[in-house]
């Protein structure tokens, strides 16, 4: 009957002498000497190596040979694993959703274990089974962090989960999208239904402002009574330096908000709008092309749309953010809600384009590196911005209202009289 074969076991104290060895006349002699197989040996300065650097002990002025327990404690010595914040977390496995566990591993370095088991657990503590969800921040109190998530909506009801959460951080405060999701459904947030259209590869970014502004209408109602609104952007930063409202597509509205932008902002070197008779005259010259030529502007006609597509977005962010979500008494108040969410717009909001921290303003007045060490330290970078002038503020000082028949009174947005209170 043929004999098994034994494998030999070696001591730390072996280990040590043989590693010893290996050091000074190499791992081939050392493993005759002692008669163990050279794989072995290398295998163990192998090990020692990897240890060393994951762990590097600390060595005198004058290098000493190591004892030992030093060598014992450098075997013997564990790699230590990485805690990752929640916000790490929910990142990664945004990134799982998105590009699947695979080249998320790849992008981030994590396990495919943990972002399998981090996905596990979050979803366990969705469903309410009791388990610790781990992308919330258990430093923050959970009815403070839903407290500022739910303010932030509060004061900007149409902006999305995303875009809650790239306020919040540029305020100083860290969340996940998915913890600012998970609180906005639970107070009533219901996921837009959106048509995705076909992308096109011609995309293209201009390299400084001012280099080319884009131009459009938008249509709206209200009351029944149509408005256009036209807006002026710049590619480079998506900074408004133009908008005007008025009751048609005109080229008086046009010429008009084009040179107060100029006057405001400088002139552009190129400007890129649509085919409509506002702009362009298909037989002879329009009236804004001879403004254009005299000033030595080049025109650029969009022959599909996704090519003004920076001013498509606009016209959608305005609608959803402020046409959709309030009702306004007249064309004056409209006026007033429009020129105070373009402020916002410029000066306040974040955008994704600009890497989800920035507002155009910073990037437009070459305020980008500025803002973003201001939030790397932790300062909330509020003023930094154009302010409105105050020629342009507005004030209701005293309006007069019906509500349900009653005529009523209001000075400085309180209510001083109303027709019930008449005997």
């Amino acid at each position: 009957m043929a004999s098994k074969r034994v494998t030999a076991t070696y001591t730390p104290q072996e280990r040590i002498e043989i590693l010893g060895l290996a050091e000074q006349v190499g791992p081939t002699e050392a493993a005759k000497r002692k008669g163990v197989p050279r794989g072995t040996v290398t295998g163990w300065r192998s090990q020692a190596k990897d240890r060393a650097q994951r762990q590097p002990v600390a060595q005198p002025a004058q290098e000493q040979p190591l004892t030992p327990a030093a060598v014992r404690k450098r075997l013997s010595s564990k790699r230590v694993a990485r805690v990752y914040t929640p916000s790490e977390k929910a990142s990664a496995l945004e990134l799982v959703q998105q590009l699947g566990v695979t080249e998320a591993h790849k992008r981030t370095g994590i396990s495919r274990f943990s972002l399998h088991e981090w996905g596990r657990i979050h979803d366990l503590a969705m469903q309410g089974q009791g388990v610790s969800d781990p992308l919330v921040d258990e430093t923050t109190p959970k009815s403070d962090r839903d407290a500022r998530i739910l303010a932030e909506w509060q004061k900007h009801p149409g902006l999305g989960p995303s875009q809650i959460r790239n306020q919040l951080r540029r305020g100083g405060f860290k969340v996940s999208v998915r913890t600012v999701r998970m609180v906005m459904e639970e107070h009533g947030y219901v996921l837009p239904k959106v048509k995705r259209k076909e992308a096109h590869d011609q995309r293209y970014e201009a390299i400084r402002p001012n280099q080319l502004w884009h131009m459009d209408f938008l249509q709206r109602h209200i009351h029944k009574q149509k408005i256009s609104v036209l807006f002026i952007v710049d590619d480079f930063s998506r900074y408004i330096p133009g908008f005007a409202m008025w009751d048609e597509d005109r080229s008086e509205a046009v010429l008009e908000c084009f040179e107060q932008a100029v006057s405001r902002h400088g002139k552009p070197e190129s400007v890129m709008s649509d085919g409509g008779a506002a702009f362009w005259a298909w037989r002879g010259v329009s009236r804004f092309s001879r403004v254009l030529e005299e000033m030595g502007i080049d025109q650029i006609v969009a022959k599909v749309p996704q090519h003004n597509g920076k001013l498509e977005v606009l016209n959608a962010n305005v609608q959803k953010e402020l046409f959709n979500q309030e009702r306004f008494f007249d064309l004056g108040e409209a006026a007033a809600r429009l020129r105070a969410w373009v402020a916002f717009y410029n000066l306040r909001r974040t955008h994704h384009a600009l890497g989800g921290l920035l507002v155009p303003a910073d990037r437009y007045f070459g305020r980008s590196d500025e803002v973003l060490a201001q939030i790397e330290a932790g300062a909330v970078p509020d003023g930094i911005g154009e302010p409105i002038a105050v020629a342009e503020r507005m004030l209701d000082v005293i309006r007069v209202t019906s509500r349900a028949g009653k005529v009523e009174l209001w000075m400085m947005g309180q209510r001083v009289w109303s027709q019930t209170s008449m005997p």
